[in-house]
């Protein structure tokens, strides 16, 4: 059954139809674990009812951009299911989202080595399609931008390729590629991840309103549009080269031969890489006027659609609280926090500044009356939960603290792990009643 319909726009700009988006699924995404454990970084669930997927998916058809490809390697089967059943297209349309996944072939071996390295093996895979243009993502960033813009500006200014930047002041250029740009745009040097005590030569003139935030440095986004000979030329003069940030596009700054410029972005944009990072963009989706927001009657956040019944609450105070549907909440607070899809929490449990991520199903009424605490889905009574982080499908009993906070040392466990002071359960995490994670009250 069709989940979701994306209807065929007979108005789309030729340079749109000409362009193919190249969405970069990650490696085994380290710094997300354990959200990682058992699915891909783009399969990771966001605000509630999304995956991190959704969200560059959803950016390249609002600039009717349809012809996409998702590049993974690890733990793809929930991102496969999840794109399979979210993103349909009516037969007349030439739009799709496939997956490709890492594949030892005749020419190469080895699996993805890195960013470039998955594109240039994933290139053969295109050779039916017509298009000019490459537009390469990332598959774990929260934005929200116009592609047709930035295709735009990269036809007008006759590049060759262009990056999409955002200014950024001195403490985080060291975590980014950072580039000189003169007052026409044109990239003049590049660098990945400059030392601190270098970053003071990398500093491009910048309007007053980045500068008096002291943001003068550009960073690169991950965000790049090619044209498609002109990447076909790179891989060939760089055959050995695996990452773009590191090799390709220091090496095309650096020839005279290519114009490299740099696409000024302007609005919200997370890097969502770390578990403080995740939880920081989640709970800022909560607040009145968030920068990033979901409500918006053009640019939709696509997804699959479950056909969930709406939440109920009981008695519950919700303070900054994005709850998604499906959710039975007798809950006594909650508090700048995220609830997911299917949720279940208990009578008097109280829930601040974290993400509860729901359950992928709903056990009977005959379970629920049947079935000791420890095998309930949900939260159970007279819980605290804060700085927290639970992922899927867990059991919660009745009276548990879980409490996160910067005095933690960074453990794993069976059923949960700490890092930057935030405590996780895993999926399918166990917790029995009146068990005490993290700080006490």
């Amino acid at each position: 059954m069709r989940q979701h319909f994306i209807p065929f726009t007979h108005s789309k700009l030729i340079m749109t139809d000409q362009t193919v988006a190249i969405i970069l699924g990650g490696g085994v995404g380290s710094r997300l674990y354990p959200l990682t454990m058992e699915r891909s970084k783009p399969a990771v669930p966001i605000a509630g009812k999304y995956r991190l997927i959704d969200i560059p998916i959803s950016n390249c058809l609002n600039s009717d951009i349809r012809k996409m490809f998702v590049l993974t390697m690890f733990n793809s089967a929930s991102l496969n299911k999840h794109i399979k059943n979210a993103y349909h297209f009516d037969v007349f349309s030439n739009g799709f989202v496939d997956i490709l996944a890492a594949e030892q072939t005749q020419d190469s071996k080895d699996w993805f080595q890195g960013t470039s390295d998955a594109v240039r093996q994933s290139l053969p895979r295109l050779k039916n399609l017509n298009y000019e243009y490459v537009l390469i993502l990332s598959g774990d960033q929260l934005y929200n931008m116009d592609f047709e813009a930035i295709m735009e500006y990269h036809i007008s200014k006759q590049a060759d390729l262009t990056i999409a930047t955002i200014p950024v002041v001195a403490k985080d250029a060291t975590s980014f590629g950072i580039m000189k740009v003169d007052e026409g745009g044109i990239i003049g040097d590049f660098v990945e991840k400059p030392p601190a005590d270098e970053v003071e030569k990398w500093k491009s003139p910048l309007p007053a309103k980045y500068t008096d935030q002291d943001k003068h440095y550009l960073a690169s986004m991950g965000i790049y549009v090619f044209n498609k000979n002109i990447l076909n030329q790179l891989f060939d003069e760089n055959k050995q080269a695996n990452d773009f940030g590191k090799e390709i596009i220091p090496y095309a700054v650096n020839q005279e031969k290519y114009t490299v410029t740099s696409y000024p972005y302007d609005g919200y944009w997370a890097d969502i890489g770390t578990i403080a990072s995740f939880l920081e963009a989640n709970l800022n989706l909560t607040g009145f006027l968030p920068e990033f927001h979901l409500y918006d009657n053009i640019k939709k956040i696509y997804s699959r659609s479950r056909m969930l019944a709406p939440t109920k609450f009981f008695g519950t105070k919700v303070t900054h609280g994005l709850v998604s549907d499906g959710c039975i909440i007798h809950a006594a607070e909650i508090s700048r926090a995220v609830v997911g899809i299917r949720s279940r929490i208990g009578q008097g449990t109280v829930i601040r500044d974290s993400i509860v991520m729901g359950n992928d199903y709903y056990q009977t009424v005959n379970d629920i009356e049947q079935l000791p605490d420890n095998e309930l889905l949900g939260i159970g009574n007279n819980c605290f939960i804060q700085n927290t982080i639970i992922d899927k499908n867990a059991r919660v009993g009745h009276n548990v603290r879980i409490i996160g906070g910067p005095g933690l040392a960074d453990a794993e466990t069976d059923t949960h792990c700490i890092r930057d002071g935030i405590i996780i359960l895993k999926k399918g995490a166990v917790i029995e009643s009146d068990a005490v994670i993290g700080l006490s009250l």
